[in-house]
């Protein structure tokens, strides 16, 4: 994992290696491709964390990675490191097999859910009339609530109450909930788009083919 520091600002991405629902080898794919990304990285100057690792059945594999990586240049990185990978090698569990292509899926994705911030700042509040029971004293006086957040663009109105001001408390309450709801259900949806990662492994034509060291160059 590389070590060095984050500059503030620095761009980010995760990037989420999986074996899918390929044999034994593939989860030992997976932790040798992981190895070797963060090595790549490190070599330009981007730092990589492990965020969620799900082992393997064998010790010192992984049916899949999510990384997070950091740092000027992570787009390119990120994306000469998406698609399906292969790593080329033979089997270390199975001599009898004389397959040596493992294919790994590699996607980006979303991990952090954007929340929407709430100020009342942000909030425009203006008097309206409705109808319904009552509506009569309520349209004379305005005491209708329209109210509108700006960043989310919702907009909600309140006319259950006499009091323009008790409206207006209303109305922030209730655009505070939806926005809340809002980013829950964005949170669930980032989940699920993850999940299904697992399930886009396409075997062959891999946008990379990594192999063992061979040994000291010289």
């Amino acid at each position: 994992m590389s070590g060095s520091a984050v500059r503030p600002g620095a761009a980010e991405e995760h990037l989420l290696l999986s074996a899918g629902r390929g044999p034994q080898e593939c989860a030992w794919a997976v932790a040798q491709l992981v190895r070797r990304l963060e090595t790549e990285a490190g070599r330009q100057g981007l730092t990589t964390r492990r965020v969620q690792t799900v082992p393997g059945d064998r010790p010192g594999t992984h049916r899949s990675v999510l990384l997070r990586i950091s740092g000027d240049g992570v787009g390119p990185f990120v994306g000469s490191w998406t698609g399906t990978l292969c790593w080329q090698a033979p089997s270390p569990y199975r001599a009898d097999t004389g397959r040596k292509n493992w294919y790994v899926v590699a996607r980006p994705c979303e991990v952090d859910a954007p929340r929407t911030s709430f100020t009342e700042a942000d909030v425009d509040v203006v008097g309206c009339r409705t109808g319904g029971p009552g509506g009569q004293h309520r349209n004379k006086a305005s005491t209708a609530v329209r109210a509108t957040h700006r960043p989310s663009g919702l907009v909600v109105v309140v006319d259950t109450e006499r009091q323009f001001s008790q409206n207006r408390r209303l109305a922030l309450e209730l655009l505070r909930q939806r926005i809340a709801h809002d980013d829950r259900e964005a949170g669930r949806a980032g989940t699920a788009a993850r999940w299904r990662i697992h399930d886009e492994l396409v075997r062959g034509d891999p946008i990379r083919v990594e192999r063992p060291d061979t040994g000291p160059k010289h």
